[in-house]
């Protein structure tokens, strides 16, 4: 199994910027696919971004199609989430996650394994 764990998160104006990272660990060899979801309160949890383990397949949603970029660094087992143009709308709890389909899913029941989420606010 593998361990997520995001960070980055907090609190910032509409049309600012804010990074997330997301560290993996626990499964050697491993080429899961990682994905970022959230979940706004009040909303069920959504797709928001993923990435191969080779970085050559990207799929964002979109709603933050042009204002959200997907990266990972292989060697730091870490993924990273850069967020522009931030809308109020994107306040959530954004969730990392590991999946073993190689093909980039944005399903959520096609993830095995979750963080505990990282809070991000934008405030109006």
């Amino acid at each position: 199994q593998v361990q997520l764990a995001e960070s980055g998160g907090g609190l910032v104006q509409a049309g600012g910027s804010l990074s997330l990272s997301c560290t993996t660990s626990g499964r050697a060899y491993s080429r899961d696919a990682l994905g970022w979801f959230r979940q706004a309160p009040g909303k069920e949890r959504e797709f928001v971004a993923a990435i191969s383990w080779s970085g050559g397949i990207l799929r964002y949603a979109d709603p933050v199609k042009g204002r959200f970029s997907i990266s990972r660094d292989i060697d730091k087992n870490t993924a990273f989430l850069q967020m522009s143009s931030l809308r109020p709308e994107d306040t959530a709890v954004y969730y990392c996650a590991a999946s073993g389909n190689i093909l980039v899913p944005i399903a959520e029941n096609e993830y095995h394994s979750w963080g505990q989420g990282t809070q991000v606010t934008v405030s109006s």
